[in-house]
């Protein structure tokens, strides 16, 4: 097998033992909201939610 497809297959994996293990329903408050969801989609929200402000300093340092 060509190690790009042993990486793929073992980080997929791992993404799924995570998502397994952080299904449980959290409560958080911002500001006047009260939100719940599954831990999984909160991580990925705020995985995603960084991401974004990254690429938008690293665009606006770049001007």
């Amino acid at each position: 097998m060509k190690p790009k497809f042993v990486i793929i297959i073992l980080l997929t994996v791992l993404a799924l033992i995570i998502a397994f293990q952080n299904q449980e329903i959290v409560t958080f408050h911002i500001f006047f909201w009260t939100i719940s969801m599954s831990r999984i989609l909160m991580m990925v929200g705020f995985l995603l939610i960084g991401f974004l402000v990254g690429l938008l300093v690293s665009k606006r340092s770049k001007i």
